[in-house]
């Protein structure tokens, strides 16, 4: 996996009264505690990260990582259940966002701007390093890898199959199966640079935007109603 700058600790808040920390305080903290985590499992994955190197990068003594996280399997855990819902669940997000959008006669225009879109963020910055992280360890959790599926490519589908069906609705296209449709459609767009991103190959910005006009281009020929 391609390493990262780690960065360096942050000086741990001071405790509150008492001498426990306060809510913000243990917020800031565990937030400090994730991100570090993220880093280490990324650079160097599941077997190759350790507590004490996540304890040592953030600042924190073990007592207190594990006060939070029974272990190293659970810290993992966490960190891929927030990664997950921060990079990947915008993709659909991007969907959402065009739907509310649709108008009539625009159709091309709409899917132009949503493959542009989703393309931008599947390529941000650790989504692509998430991705082969997961995938490695899709074995060992089956459950993370179900919820990335989920909360990145069926809630995509979903939300690109309301717009879809929007958009036969007001007669732009005919789809008699929105959700396949957009199954499609996604496929079309992602399919390709998804797979050079889990294998880690660089991806020809050139070729790339060819290639996605040529996908909606080709999808948009599928479904246009036929004349009357």
């Amino acid at each position: 996996m391609a390493a990262t700058m780690m960065a360096e600790p942050e000086a741990l808040p001071k405790r509150g009264t008492g001498g426990r920390p306060t809510r913000e305080e243990a917020a800031r903290r565990e937030a400090r505690i994730v991100e570090v985590a993220t880093q280490l499992f990324i650079e160097r994955g599941f077997d190759g990260t350790s507590i004490d190197a996540v304890a040592e990068a953030a600042g924190v003594s073990k007592p207190t990582l594990y006060s939070r996280y029974q272990d190293k399997r659970a810290l993992f855990e966490a960190v891929l259940q927030d990664r997950i819902r921060e990079w990947l669940a915008p993709l659909s997000a991007a969907a959402e966002t065009q739907a509310l959008r649709a108008t009539p006669a625009d159709a091309a225009t709409v899917l132009d701007e949503l493959s542009r879109n989703l393309l931008d963020r599947s390529q941000a910055p650790g989504a692509a390093a998430l991705t082969r992280c997961i995938a490695a360890q899709a074995m060992q959790f089956p459950n993370l890898a179900k919820l990335a599926y989920e909360e990145g490519w069926l809630r995509g589908v979903r939300v690109v199959g309301r717009l879809l069906s929007v958009m036969t609705e007001q007669g732009q296209i005919a789809v008699d199966d929105p959700e396949i449709a957009a199954d499609l459609f996604l496929n079309l767009v992602m399919g390709r640079s998804s797979r050079q991103a889990l294998y880690g190959i660089e991806v020809n910005l050139e070729a790339q935007e060819k290639r996605r006009r040529a996908a909606v281009s080709l999808f948009l020929a599928g479904v246009r109603p036929d004349p009357a």
